[in-house]
């Protein structure tokens, strides 16, 4: 992958997860913060995290598995892959619960 459409694809990651966290906080208590680097995202929510790379995801749990952005506009997560925005509403859900 070229690294102009990986810089797109990667803040189209970032401004997932924040519209994703923005609207779960919205029925929640807690409220998501989203820390966008170069080489990282990180979502955090009350004391949980969840950091992801362009090879990895990590949580505060101590769970890591395997994380890709392919060309076609989906994710890897966990050797499973679906639709960016799927991936994206689906953790930020699951750090908001």
């Amino acid at each position: 992958m070229n690294a102009s459409l990986h810089r797109e694809l990667w803040t189209s990651w970032a401004s997932l997860l924040r519209s994703y966290a923005a609207m779960a906080g919205l029925n929640s208590v807690h409220h998501a913060v989203v820390e966008v680097g170069a080489n990282e995202i990180i979502l955090r929510v009350d004391t949980r995290w969840l950091r992801f790379t362009e090879t990895e995801q990590q949580s505060s749990e101590g769970m890591q598995q395997g994380f890709a952005l392919n060309e076609d506009g989906t994710v890897t997560l966990g050797g499973k892959i679906e639709e960016m925005d799927l991936t994206a509403e689906r953790i930020t859900r699951e750090m908001m619960q």
